[in-house]
């Protein structure tokens, strides 16, 4: 997995990892356990993931009517990784944790990604999970929720989409109301007492459940967003009536043991998908009766953060979680990169034209010498280093915010919430066409299951789609992130690309060039932030927020990449001559081919195109 030392390059040479062991909470580490982590990483990623990649991918999950089957690999190979204490990396001591940083967490999870972003999703699920419960829940909701999953005894879901809501969280339907039999009509009074929170039955349908069903660990615990009723039985519409619930597949006694007692929560169906099959995906129906308590049916589920709160509770693991998708797509581009790579370098197939032509009596050159080939090589690797440092960037944020003073606590949330969507939605499309750049290095071969880039490609598919679609971040981004505060995030960011070109300018070179075009499209930017707000109506603003986000992530990427080249310079740590050359390689095509689409994007924003706002659905 030859990402590690880009890896050692992104935390050290640019990001300066090394600088918060000087903070208190992560003062027990250092450089060396930092590659201790990120060895023993890579080698159980490439051990116990790489190797049932494909295996999952045939073999999907199976349901019998009673019970979800996966193939017995997965179970030992998510074994291995918490067993390693991986689950709670960046944690504290008082659950459990390491305390390591989380970019350094972040770093650690690439290798699985890479691995087999199927098996990664069930961590990646449980941390969001039991990080959220840490945030927002009681201390004995996290003593028996939250740690369990931080050990890696039991797994995590969120549960926010219904079949008639998709995305639409304001129009769920899935009911929470309060449990009023008393603990001694229970079939076992000691099931739960108080200490967990306020109890209520929930009733509805949630869709597309990624780890809903299965029977690895001890217990899922669900994060289930539904409504309370009013006074009058009636749901509040909108958001603001929604509030957040644990709901354990299995009933949990108040000191947190697990009871074989089943929670009304049952199994509809599983989904058949395009890639990440070795994720069970699920339709779960919560308080049908299937599993009844007490002799009523209602799955029994515990009030966390507060009523009318669960939204905002919620954001905590899907901001986490967005983040993680962009990481994901960044290695799954990275692992398609990789691929392709290898099999340029080892491809003959025609040869090269001389100042005559071609000698076709000379024998054949790889594939890797070809201009064409080394385009498509050039522009994945762009994208899967740019996507993976982005990522990082994100991490390195969530640590100054976690760790650092308040004036760093601020300045870091700022950024933050300005660059969430671009850290999911950047990678997810353009990772997908680095994949599909693969599939087209190899030719036929790609084509075929005989090679692992057409997995790729289909795992790919899905991270536009999850933790909020591309225009959901797109209206996310203009909508909401570049106006809040009065632009203050924005600004802060233009500020950080402002000190990024000042030192390529003082550099000179092929750097002032860059730096000049980084500029302009910092300009137009801003100049399309304003102009989509000129007439102040929503809908005409929001009309081409898409081709704003693809501009918008085209500029954060130039400015990191140019941050990269800067760093290549002078490193602190000793590299070969070719690595920095393709550092520098990689930033220069982005600028030459990248770049300059900016401008594109930005020209219906500019001109406050109407076309696929004003088209009638019956004229489609």
């Amino acid at each position: 997995m030859s990402h590690r030392i880009t890896l050692d390059f992104l935390l050290h040479d640019w990001l300066k990892a090394g600088a918060l062991c000087e903070r208190e909470f992560h003062a027990e580490h250092n450089r060396e356990t930092f590659d201790a982590v990120l060895d023993l990483s890579e080698q159980i990623a490439r051990d116990q993931f790489a190797p049932v990649n494909r295996l999952t991918d045939i073999h999907e999950p199976e349901f019998d009517g009673i019970k979800v089957h996966l193939p017995a690999e997965t179970a030992k190979a998510l074994a291995c990784f918490n067993e390693a204490g991986l689950m709670a990396a960046s944690k504290s001591a008082e659950v459990g944790g390491m305390q390591l940083p989380t970019v350094v967490e972040m770093a650690s999870m690439s290798f699985f990604y890479k691995a087999s972003v199927a098996l990664a999703a069930y961590p990646m699920l449980t941390r969001g999970n039991a990080n959220t419960i840490l945030a927002h829940g009681s201390a004995q909701q996290i003593e028996v929720f939250a740690k369990p999953g931080f050990e890696g005894r039991t797994f995590g879901t969120m549960c926010l989409s219904e079949p008639q809501a998709g995305s639409s969280l304001s129009d769920i339907l899935t009911k929470a109301v309060p449990d009023i039999a008393p603990a001694t009509d229970w079939e076992q009074p000691d099931w739960d007492i108080d200490t967990l929170g306020k109890r209520y039955r929930l009733t509805g349908h949630k869709m597309w459940i990624s780890g809903g069903e299965h029977e690895m660990g001890e217990n899922i615990v669900h994060l289930v967003l539904a409504k309370i009723p009013d006074e009058n039985g009636k749901l509040i519409p909108g958001v603001k009536g929604i509030s957040l619930f644990i709901v354990p597949r299995k009933l949990v006694h108040s000191d947190g043991r697990i009871s074989n007692k089943r929670n009304d929560v049952a199994l509809a169906g599983l989904n058949h998908k395009c890639g990440y099959r070795g994720t069970v995906n699920t339709l779960l129906n919560f308080g049908e009766g299937k599993f009844k308590i007490n002799g009523q049916a209602g799955a029994i589920g515990y009030l966390i953060g507060g009523q009318g709160k669960g939204l905002n509770c919620m954001f905590t693991l899907m901001n986490e979680a967005r983040i993680a998708v962009g990481l994901g797509a960044s290695m799954l581009g990275y692992a398609g990169f990789e691929a392709s790579l290898d099999y340029a370098k080892q491809r003959p197939q025609g040869r090269a034209a001389g100042a005559g032509g071609k000698d076709h009596s000379s024998p054949q050159i790889p594939i890797v010498e070809h201009t064409d080939v080394k385009r498509m090589l050039l522009a994945q690797k762009a994208i899967a280093e740019g996507g993976l440092a982005l990522a990082l960037y994100c991490a390195r944020l969530v640590d100054e915010d976690y760790t650092g003073n308040a004036e760093q606590k601020e300045h870091a949330l700022l950024l933050l919430e300005l660059l969430t969507p671009i850290a999911k939605s950047w990678p997810s499309e353009w990772a997908q066409e680095a994949n599909s750049l693969a599939i087209q290095v190899l030719g036929g071969y790609g084509y075929t299951r005989d090679f692992p880039v057409e997995q790729y490609w289909r795992d790919n598919r899905l991270n536009m789609i999850h933790e909020g679609t591309h225009g959901i971040q797109a209206l996310d981004l203009l909508g909401r992130k570049v106006l809040m505060n009065e632009g203050k995030a924005l600004r802060t960011l233009i500020a950080e690309i402002e000190k990024t070109t000042a030192k390529a300018d003082a550099i000179g070179d092929g750097f002032l060039t860059h730096s000049t075009h980084l500029k302009a499209a910092v300009r137009s930017i801003t100049r399309a932030t304003q102009n989509a707000w000129t007439t102040n109506n929503p809908q005409h603003a929001l009309a081409n927020a898409t081709p704003y986000l693809q501009a918008f992530g085209h500029m954060v990427l130039a400015w990191i990449w140019l941050d990269l080249k800067l760093a290549t310079i002078k490193p602190e740590n000793h590299y070969t001559a070719n690595f920095i050359a393709g550092k520098q390689a990689a930033c220069d095509y982005f600028f030459a081919y990248e770049l300059p689409k900016v401008q594109s994007w930005l020209s219906v924003v500019n001109a406050g195109d109407m076309t696929c706002l004003n088209v009638a659905p019956e004229s489609l």
